[in-house]
């Protein structure tokens, strides 16, 4: 019944029932879930809104996914039901060039939509590592960062306005300009867990006159992470800085051939953009600063293509690491600023303990760590290695005064970690909010929250 209610409404073309088109639904970039009932690719708000009816006449959870690049289980089925495909709602809908802003559909492409506008001279600025594949929807729904959130901002900070579907099938409008409660806000950020994207009003850039990159290099991480404070200190805040460490340059280099040096302990890749002038000051100030920090060598990409290059192996390096082993566990954990050396040594520790090697790529700019666990995942000793020594690191991260994820959400990984920030009545009255905009529970269950906790907790 619920199969041929959803062909009729969608059409058989957009509903997948063969186990194997299920399987691939089943898991994202985080682990394999349990096979979905059913997976619909919706081609309109409509569609979503029709499915989203049948989905609850018959008791089925629902799970919105956009390109499956999700690192904490966001898009996992956990409890079955229908998954819901994004990747024929994939347009820009309307361009506001005037007012710099577009709306566009939840599957478009992160990168699609700057280079959609980029004729304009205006781009779209939250980039994650994965934008070449990762979704809009995605995007809004993790909150997702990227190197150059230390001076845009995250996702939420360039979302206007969103279509929502809520748990009834009905469909509203949200935007930051209207009075009253920020409904968009509480919607980036909320892994499909309180309505369903269809469309957003998002804010574009207009292309800088001039970016510049810069490479410094240092005998050790201790000397980088000082340069980075000492950065951040002078008050001058580039459009991205990020750190690797030594294991991390020699997988990025043999990859890419980008000109990262090889022997340095660590490096700091500096982006900054504006105006010629300004980018002047800033380089002689930065360069000053970093060989203050100890640093041993330092340049500035001569041209457009060494620029791409550096870029392109900093945003490579987790594919990089297949040099070194089959797979990887990635932590993302925030620490002060003034903290990266003490948790770059927790993280060193946790990983020396268990024999395991480890690469330390991340935005260092805003304190974001992303080291990178290397074991292979037919050992079941090694999984579980690297599952402890993440732990670890998880919670070293909180002793320093940090906290459990960046930019790549909660999901299903680190939901029962939670609690290690925040109370139980902390999470009982997060809940409220979840049951307000969904009291069954069927948009992605089993996500964010602790299993069991609910508002009642809270009642008085």
């Amino acid at each position: 019944m619920l199969v041929q209610r959803l062909i009729d409404a969608l059409g058989a073309d957009a509903v997948k029932t063969d186990r194997e088109d299920l399987s691939v639904y089943s898991f994202d970039a985080y682990s394999e879930g349990r096979l979905p009932t059913a997976v619909v690719q919706p081609s309109s708000t409509r569609d979503v809104a029709a499915a989203v009816k049948i989905a609850r006449d018959c008791g089925e959870p629902i799970v919105a996914r956009g390109s499956g690049t999700g690192l904490c289980g966001g898009a996992v089925p956990a409890e079955g039901g229908i998954v819901f495909s994004f990747a024929r709602m994939n347009r820009v809908l309307e361009l506001d060039v005037r007012n710099r802003r577009a709306r566009v559909q939840p599957g478009l492409i992160n990168l699609d939509l700057s280079k959609h506008v980029a004729n304009a001279g205006l781009f779209y600025a939250p980039d994650p590592s994965s934008q070449k594949i990762s979704t809009i929807g995605g995007n809004i729904g993790t909150n997702a960062g990227g190197p150059h959130c230390l001076s845009y901002g995250t996702t939420v900070n360039h979302v206007l306005g969103l279509e929502v579907v809520d748990e009834f099938g009905e469909v509203y409008q949200t935007s930051v300009e209207e009075s009253g409660y920020d409904l968009t806000g509480a919607l980036v950020g909320s892994e499909g867990t309180l309505g369903i994207t269809c469309s957003a009003w998002v804010r574009l850039m207009r292309t800088p006159e001039a970016v510049r990159v810069w490479l410094a290099g240092f005998p050790d991480v201790e000397s980088a992470s000082a340069a980075v404070s000492a950065i951040i200190g002078a008050g001058i805040v580039p459009t991205a800085l990020e750190m690797l460490d030594r294991l991390a340059l020699q997988a990025v280099e043999a990859a890419f051939h980008s000109g990262y040096p090889t022997d340095a302990g660590a490096v700091l890749l500096v982006e900054g953009a504006g105006f010629e002038d300004d980018l002047n000051v800033y380089e002689s100030q930065i360069a000053r600063l970093v060989r203050e920090a100890g640093a041993i060598s330092w340049r500035s990409a001569r041209s457009e293509a060494e620029r791409e290059a550096l870029w392109a192996g900093r945003k490579g390096a987790l594919g990089a690491t297949g040099r070194i082993a089959p797979n990887y566990y990635i932590q993302d954990v925030v620490v002060p600023r003034t903290k990266l050396p003490d948790a770059l040594r927790a993280v060193e520790a946790a990983c020396d303990a268990r024999d395991i090697k480890v690469a330390n790529v991340f935005h260092a700019g805003d304190g974001n760590l992303h080291p990178l666990l290397m074991y292979d995942r037919s050992e079941k000793k090694q999984v579980a290695a690297v599952i402890e020594a993440g732990n670890e690191i998880l919670q070293a991260a909180v002793d320093l005064g940090g906290t459990i994820s960046g930019e790549h959400g909660i999901g299903y990984e680190k939901r029962e970690t939670l609690t290690r920030i925040f109370t139980t009545d902390d999470l009982a009255t997060m809940a409220r909010v979840r049951d307000v905009f969904d009291p069954k529970r069927m948009l992605n269950p089993e996500k964010i929250f602790p299993a069991g906790v609910g508002c009642a907790e809270v009642q008085r």
